[in-house]
């Protein structure tokens, strides 16, 4: 079932949500400012309120995957570049406790970015994990992209755009086009667990998401 966004929380791994919220409100007012956009138009454009994208600016409130994404293809960007942190490359290496992640729904869905934040990737991956019975649905994302998603336990049950659910168990894995509305439920009493590989063809665009 279809939730509101603006009303869903992002949550990150110790010290990390005041840093991240700073990075995607400079990087959103400066994104802004370059197309040459008002709050009140970039409200228009993507679909999230003025009021949460002026709290997002200011670092008062942090943007959830399906936000960030909205967002991030109304300004035509990555979201991983709409949250990139100038100044990082080479082999970087995330340990475990001080991975970046992602929640919503009170947790019912949580991403485990298995890549740094700081700099746009056209190859998102991402360790999910889904509540029992939780159903999480997702906005389109940008033409040319694509999901991939690996069952590693559990019984989820995909479905894209107006196509026939299809039900992954353990071990299966799906391939599809994410530029249309699609969802993840669990149908089972015990959480999910997969991996999600997000990939553009030009590297510009991507979700997470969130994935």
């Amino acid at each position: 079932m279809a939730r509101k966004d603006d009303d869903r929380t992002r949550q990150s791994a110790e010290g990390l949500p005041a840093k991240l919220s700073a990075i995607v409100g400079e990087n959103l007012r400066n994104l802004r400012r370059k197309h040459g956009l008002s709050l009140e138009q970039l409200a228009h454009i993507s679909g999230v309120s003025r009021a949460m994208l002026g709290q997002i600016e200011t670092g008062k409130s942090a943007p959830t995957i399906n936000l960030l994404g909205r967002i991030a293809e109304a300004l035509k960007v990555s979201v991983a570049g709409l949250i990139a942190n100038p100044g990082s490359g080479g082999t970087v290496i995330i340990p475990r406790d001080r991975a970046t992640i992602v929640a919503s729904s009170e947790g019912g869905f949580v991403c485990r970015a298995l890549f740094p934040w700081g700099d746009p990737q056209s190859v998102e991956i991402y360790e999910v994990t889904i509540g029992p019975r939780h159903d999480e649905v997702f906005a389109p994302l940008p033409s040319g992209c694509k999901k991939n998603l690996a069952v590693v336990s559990g019984d989820l049950e995909v479905t894209i755009g107006e196509d026939s659910p299809a039900r992954l168990r353990h071990g299966d894995a799906i391939l599809f086009n994410a530029d249309t509305t699609h969802r993840f439920l669990n149908l089972g009493d015990d959480d999910a667990k997969a991996f999600l590989v997000l990939t553009s063809f030009e590297g510009t665009h991507s979700r997470g998401r969130q994935v």
